[in-house]
């Protein structure tokens, strides 16, 4: 469960449950590749914890908002390998491939791209310094928070047919793509349930 002790049985269940899951890739060549970082670290109190940025306020597009390490893939980049440069170039956080735990679901964005989302195990990651041109600020969000009643939170807007999904956390709502992500991990890696999300909408100020 999210309340499980940051440890090596943790780590082990984990990447059980995550390599476990037949995960769904989408291949649309009208989506441009991009990929993500999930780094699980402890806490304070020696529970999981997930990193999650404040996009700088300057940047073109998705200024402000919450997000996880990541973006788009450079030519000849795997998945993986996408993932773990974006989080060096954005928190300055080193990992490898050995630290992967697994993949989630390919999430389709309204702005055109598909996104992987790579599990990391952080234990071993140094603190956080984020490059200020792309992050704003970076949190160490408890597990146990994405597991609290009423997450995730469902609406429906005018615009889509589809429900737009949402986390609340660090003190406001925390929307798709990343909120379906990380609802995914919660249900897959730490619960063992096979949940889909790539169905949930992100709210109209994402779609661009």
């Amino acid at each position: 469960m999210p309340s499980s002790p940051y440890d090596e049985a943790l780590r082990k269940r984990l990447s059980a449950q995550l390599g476990g899951f037949d995960r769904q890739a989408i291949a649309d060549p009208a989506l441009r590749p991009a990929a993500v970082a999930i780094v699980l670290v402890p806490d304070g109190h020696g529970r999981p914890a997930f990193l999650l940025t404040r996009r700088a306020s300057k940047l073109r597009r998705h200024s402000g908002q919450w997000a996880l390490p990541g973006g788009r893939l450079d030519a000849g980049e795997s998945h993986v390998q996408g993932a773990l440069r974006e989080l060096r170039e954005e928190i300055d956080v080193s990992l490898d491939e050995p630290d992967v735990l697994g993949l989630l679901d390919d999430y389709p964005t309204r702005s055109g791209f598909v996104i992987t989302p790579v599990v990391l195990w952080g234990e071993r990651a140094s603190k956080p310094r984020p490059d200020p041109r792309e992050v704003a600020s970076v949190h160490r969000v408890p597990v146990a928070e994405l597991a609290k009643p009423g997450v995730p939170r469902l609406r429906y807007i005018p615009e889509s047919e589809r429900p737009v999904i949402s986390i609340p956390i660090v003190g406001t709502h925390v929307h798709a793509p990343t909120a379906a992500l990380l609802y995914q991990l919660v249900e897959v890696a730490f619960r063992g349930r096979p949940t889909r999300v790539a169905h949930f909408e992100q709210p109209v100020f994402a779609w661009r």
